[in-house]
C-alpha cells in the first residue's frame, strides 16, 4: 500500500484523488490532476470571431491553436482583467486540448475519496452549478470540483478545436 504525505495526514493513494487547485477571485476550485497538461503564464489570446462569449480568444502552443476558456465568464462573474499575474491551466478533456484562464494555481491536492461529496443540486443554479459537481473538504477548506465533461459541454467546445477558426 503506497502512503502520500499530505499536510499533516497520511493518505493511502489507492483510496485518494489527486486535484490541482486554483483561484477565481476569492473562490477555490480544483480539477483532476491526470487532465492537465501544463500550467503557464498569461499570454495574449487571439479572437475569434463568432466564438462563444466564454472563448476569450486561441493561443500557439508549439504549433497546436487551442481555444482559451475564461472561467470567470463561464461562472457568471466579472470578467478577467487580462494581465500578468493570470495562469493558464493547458488541460486535455473529452479529446480536446485548451486553456482555462484563472487568477492563479493555489495547490496540488490529494484528497481521500471519503472527503469528496457530490454537490447540493439547486435548480437555476447556473453554470457554475452545472460544471462543479463535487466538493472536497480537507484541512478546513472547501473546494469545488469541476466535472471535465460537465466543463467542455457549458463552455460550448462541443466543436473539434480546429473547426473555430471557421
Amino acid at each position: 500500500m503506497t502512503k502520500i504525505q499530505s499536510g499533516h495526514h497520511d493518505i493511502d493513494a489507492t483510496d485518494s484523488r489527486q486535484f490541482v487547485a486554483f483561484q477565481l477571485g476569492s473562490r477555490e476550485y480544483s480539477i483532476d490532476i491526470m487532465a492537465v497538461r501544463e500550467i503557464r503564464g498569461w499570454s495574449q489570446t487571439t479572437k475569434i470571431p463568432k466564438a462563444s462569449e466564454t472563448v476569450l480568444g486561441v493561443i500557439n502552443l508549439r504549433g497546436s491553436i487551442l481555444p482559451i476558456i475564461d472561467l470567470r465568464i463561464l461562472f457568471e462573474m466579472e470578467p478577467t482583467k487580462e494581465q500578468s499575474s493570470n495562469v493558464v491551466i493547458i488541460i486535455v478533456a473529452d479529446g480536446r486540448l485548451f486553456g482555462l484562464l484563472v487568477d492563479g494555481v493555489s495547490d496540488i491536492l490529494t484528497v481521500p475519496t471519503s472527503q469528496i461529496q457530490p454537490t447540493p443540486s439547486a435548480e437555476n443554479a447556473g453554470r457554475r452549478a452545472a460544471v462543479v459537481t463535487e466538493l472536497a473538504s480537507m484541512d478546513g477548506r472547501l473546494v469545488g470540483v469541476m466535472s471535465l465533461a460537465r466543463l467542455v459541454e457549458q463552455s460550448d467546445l462541443q466543436a473539434p478545436t480546429d473547426t473555430l477558426l471557421l
